[in-house]
């Protein structure tokens, strides 16, 4: 009987042991489930910052034009518009109060950005656009003049809804 208690105490422990790579294979599951699920919820969101980043970095491969001071503009205005639009993706899905103010700012930042720049080359100023509050989640980020994206002019790329200047 000795002999066989060693044998059963180790079977026990083999099972105890067994039992808890199960119970942590079962925690591993549930874990891995929870982040899939958020990921899911968080996918319109995902994809509207995915499409953004897209554009941006579309947008930025420009052509030199042998005007360092113009290709500059040329790219660093998709490059804000992208943190706008980006921006604005968050706006509509983000909850975070500190977070959304934030992108707010960063909204109006680089919009007052992107101006400058075109003020520094001469030329004229976007329409200014009111930062969005509370963007309804139908609404596209696309803006109306994305087409314009692709040239020199990056400008057209600005407009997040048409307002009237004064």
């Amino acid at each position: 009987m000795r002999r066989r208690r060693p044998f059963l105490a180790a079977l026990i422990a083999a099972a105890m042991a067994g039992g808890a790579a199960g119970a942590q294979l079962a925690k591993a599951d549930d874990a891995a489930a929870k982040p899939a699920d958020a990921v899911a919820a968080e996918a319109p969101y995902l994809a509207e910052n995915n499409t953004a980043m897209d554009r941006m970095m579309a947008a930025m491969e420009v052509k030199p034009s042998g005007d360092i001071d113009a290709d500059f503009v040329a790219m660093m205005s998709p490059h804000h518009q992208g943190a706008i639009d980006m921006a604005i993706a968050y706006l509509r899905y983000g909850r975070n109060e500190q977070l959304r103010r934030l992108a707010q700012e960063i909204i109006v930042e680089q919009q007052q950005e992107i101006a400058a720049m075109q003020l520094a080359l001469g030329k004229p100023a976007p329409a200014s656009v009111p930062a969005p509050t509370q963007p309804s989640p139908s609404a596209p980020i696309v803006p109306a003049a994305a087409a314009a994206s692709h040239h020199h002019d990056h400008m057209g790329a600005m407009s997040l809804s048409p307002s009237p200047q004064k």
